[in-house]
């Protein structure tokens, strides 16, 4: 890499750095920021690898604008939802948070979702999956996804089929309540993405857990 690429990829990780750092920035700008930092990056050892130094400054360019805009938007409606969740389930145990990439995130533990080997929703989780419902059906421009995880304890032939059974009960809830099925969809990832140590019970337990992504397209 010629020095020059060296300082575009530098200046470039600077601004997703500074994105991280800035406790002055709104959530919008440092996620921004954080894109357009990652996006620069990638693009410049693209660019530099295909058309050497002019390559990398014009491709730090095109990625900074790609990873500024992201794949989904976070509009008024994002945040009034969000805000909207974070009272709904004050409490509850649920995470409600905005991702990286402009998505609304519900992270969701087993002792409030499910029993131990058990795809039943269980009735704490229901008041939640209500209110959540009903913000659904007041804004149809949103799409769901249901992600579904267990522990280590078990094989992957019994934790990978639980994990989906998770995630189709939180979707069969929600078309119960009238969203359309067409929004929704699922994903069940076994004990793959574990948050916390599975050698510990708390630690199995925060990885029992159910993640809902709600996503504004562009467009």
């Amino acid at each position: 890499m010629t020095s020059s690429m060296k300082l575009v990829v530098a200046l470039a990780a600077a601004v997703a750095l500074a994105g991280c750092a800035n406790t002055q920035m709104t959530e919008r700008q440092s996620t921004t920021a954080k894109g357009a930092g990652i996006g620069a990056a990638a693009g410049a050892v693209l660019g530099g690898v295909t058309g050497g130094s002019r390559g990398a400054v014009r491709g730090a360019v095109i990625g900074a604008g790609v990873g500024a805009v992201g794949g989904y938007v976070w509009s008024g409606r994002m945040e009034e939802q969000k805000r909207a969740m974070e009272s709904s389930s004050q409490g509850s145990g649920v995470q409600v948070t905005k991702t990286p990439d402009n998505r609304l995130k519900l992270e969701v533990p087993s002792d409030l979702s499910f029993d131990v080997g058990s795809a039943d929703i269980r009735p704490g989780f229901k008041p939640v999956l209500d209110r959540f419902a009903q913000d659904l059906n007041s804004y149809q421009a949103t799409t769901v996804s249901v992600v579904g995880h267990t522990d280590s304890t078990g094989s992957d032939a019994i934790n990978n089929p639980l994990s989906v059974g998770r995630a189709s009960s939180v979707r069969d809830y929600l078309i119960s309540r009238g969203v359309d099925s067409r929004r929704i969809a699922i994903e069940g990832r076994g004990s793959n993405q574990p948050v916390a140590d599975n050698a510990t019970d708390a630690g199995r337990a925060k990885n029992r857990r159910v993640e809902i992504f709600v996503a504004e397209n562009q467009g």
